[in-house]
């Protein structure tokens, strides 16, 4: 089977009878709440705020859950990506809690709602299993007595537990609850479907061109037309061209990602436990997930992803090459943790694009400079666990119910 390059295994895989067609604007017309962008943050919060009696429209440029939330690596974590130390020393030790309880507590939360709406996403519980690169076990130890003494749910794990649950050569690692696997283009396409059926209206190929502060409300203009809203709430992942003052608070990244070709079960029995997501200490990290069977798969068995090796992104004429490079890279380290693999193929290599912030946290929530907006951008890296807990904290910021400590995730924190 040739690679697939450039193609998320998610979308592909998808069949292209089944996706939703949702029209473009064309028109006039007035909300409660406008919401730019249809990657799974952008539909969790249609799903939320129509859920709350709101009167929701929500544009995509493109097509729902095609951009980064459709490529990403499928991973519901509980766990939101920084150092715990790190969060604390820039923000304060209650701060710092506040952001990985909440986020914790949103992987958990996200998952329930995907069951209770019936969304057929294949949502897992997978503990997440973060081990220590070579040479940072000392600074791995105070990271875990950090997290232990704030309170945070983490079990230590040693090297002879590690080997047992991943048959790999870590010296340390712990182990975190509430941890899913799920298909995040089925994710994003379910909230969508369950934010329609709350009664907002989804708008594909509709591209805003301009946002404008009118009195106490909003306008957006689109390529088809004018939406007069209370409240726009801007999702696209980073800031875009009409929020460009925002723009130095992100760092445009690239995370790649490799699925292999289907496994033999002599290989799989060699590779511990496929109940387990990992994930290393490195800079940046690797991630490690297994597939099951995808519907539309060459030949049956499941595979493993990994996603890593970030950069700066790409410019486009570089991108197909880099692509290639990038995914092969990642195929010899995973042969350099699992020495049974080797003569395994990809099946897929492709990146997803997002925008790193200075402390690895999300901004979620009002700008000064910005009068009836809110904004969930950034930090999108590891797991799609933001999408939900930004549909909740911009509903309570749009009801201004919101808690204090959520400040950790705002623009002044």
């Amino acid at each position: 089977m040739k690679p697939r390059y450039g193609v998320s295994p998610w979308i592909h895989q998808f069949p292209v009878a089944k996706r939703p067609d949702y029209p473009r604007f064309r028109g006039e017309a007035t909300a409660d709440v406008v919401i730019v962008g249809g990657g799974l943050t952008g539909c969790a919060t249609a799903q939320a705020c129509s859920a709350a009696g709101l009167k929701v429209v929500l544009l995509e440029r493109d097509r729902i859950g095609q951009g980064s939330s459709g490529r990403s690596p499928g991973l519901l974590l509980p766990d939101p990506g920084p150092a715990f130390r790190d969060v604390a020393a820039a923000h304060g030790l209650r701060a710092a809690r506040h952001a990985f309880e909440s986020w914790n507590r949103a992987s958990a939360e996200a998952a329930a709602l995907l069951r209770r709406l019936k969304v057929k996403c294949s949502v897992e519980p997978h503990p997440l299993i973060v081990v220590a690169a070579r040479g940072d076990e000392k600074l791995f130890r105070k990271e875990y007595e950090a997290r232990e003494e704030a309170g945070l749910d983490v079990a230590w794990l040693s090297q002879k537990q590690v080997k047992s649950a991943l048959n790999i050569d870590a010296l340390v690692g712990v182990r975190m609850r509430d941890g899913f696997m799920l298909d995040p283009y089925r994710a994003c396409l379910g909230m969508a479907d369950a934010a329609t059926r709350r009664k907002a209206v989804v708008f594909e190929r509709s591209l805003v061109k301009k946002v404008r502060l009118a009195g106490k409300q909003v306008d957006i203009t689109t390529d088809g037309g004018l939406i007069h809203a209370g409240t726009v709430i801007v999702a696209t992942g980073s800031a875009t061209a009409e929020f460009r003052a925002l723009r130095r608070h992100f760092k445009r990244r690239e995370l790649y990602q490799v699925l292999t070709a289907p496994v033999a079960a002599t290989v799989r029995k060699q590779m511990g436990r496929r109940d387990t997501i990992l994930r290393d200490s490195r800079t940046p990290p690797h991630r490690l997930r297994w597939t099951a069977d995808m519907p539309r798969a060459e030949s049956r068995g499941e595979q493993v992803l990994l996603a890593g090796a970030d950069q700066d992104e790409t410019p486009e004429k570089l991108r197909d090459a880099v692509r290639v490079q990038r995914s092969g890279q990642l195929m010899y380290e995973l042969l350099m943790t699992y020495q049974a693999i080797s003569g395994l193929q990809p099946a897929y290599g492709w990146e997803t694009s997002y925008g790193e912030t200075a402390d690895g946290l999300m901004y979620i929530g009002a700008h000064r400079n910005y009068p009836h907006h809110l904004f969930a951008l950034g930090g999108a890296r590891d797991s799609v666990t933001g999408s939900f807990l930004a549909a909740r904290l911009l509903l309570r910021a749009l009801q201004g119910t919101s808690d204090t400590g959520d400040r950790v995730f705002g623009w002044a924190r």
